[in-house]
């Protein structure tokens, strides 16, 4: 081989590395800009997860179906008290569906009463929404807010109720088990089953 063509050997092996080390070069650059984008990507998962965490620490967040299907926003509670009621149609406490429509007759102006039927206790609310909007409405005349219905205990826990026990460390132990959150969106007060809508216990924190 003369020293013409061995100079030439020697330039194309030089310009092959050089090639290579460019591609070389080029691979390692897109592993470090996927590896940031991953990185952003993982970040704002993280973002959007912890922003669903305080979404869920806050009252007026939640949005849930009435009984004839509309969907209700709670931020239409602002400024109101709120009472929160696991109700059902065949239980001994179904009389104070009286009592709840008589306080939210007299302090409506001041308090919103939402009932959430629930089937979770004895199997006494069975029936459909529609069966029990019509029951609610033909032996007691409710008109206050009711809606479909949920799972207030156990493995199928509602979002709302896992919110309540969170916030008061009381989760319903039977039907008509009631919460109350005050005009800011607190959680201040947990009533079970035996104590009447009408009871001086709840309407005095209403009052104030």
């Amino acid at each position: 081989m003369d020293f013409i063509t061995l100079v030439h050997v020697h330039l194309s092996i030089l310009l092959i590395q050089n090639k290579m080390k460019k591609i070389t070069l080029l691979i390692a650059i897109l592993a470090v800009l996927q590896a940031c984008s991953g990185n952003k990507a993982e970040q704002q998962q993280q973002e959007a997860g912890i922003q669903n965490q305080k979404e869920m620490n806050d009252f007026y967040s939640f949005r849930l179906k009435s009984l004839d299907g509309e969907e209700i926003d709670f931020s239409r509670y602002k400024g109101k008290k709120v009472l929160l009621v696991n109700v059902a149609s065949e239980c001994g406490y179904t009389p104070q569906y009286a009592g709840l429509q008589k306080l939210h007759e007299t302090y409506g102006n001041k308090l919103a009463v939402l009932g959430f039927p629930a089937n979770n206790f004895g199997e006494q609310e069975s029936g459909s929404n529609q069966q029990i909007a019509q029951f609610c409405q033909k032996n007691y005349g409710v008109d206050f807010q009711m809606f479909s219905k949920i799972s207030v205990k156990g493995n199928d826990q509602h979002a709302l109720y896992e919110w309540l026990r969170e916030e008061t460390g009381q989760e319903p132990s039977w039907n008509f088990c009631k919460y109350l959150v005050d005009e800011n969106g607190k959680a201040v007060a947990f009533y079970p089953s035996a104590v009447e809508p009408m009871s001086s216990e709840i309407t005095d924190r209403v009052k104030n």
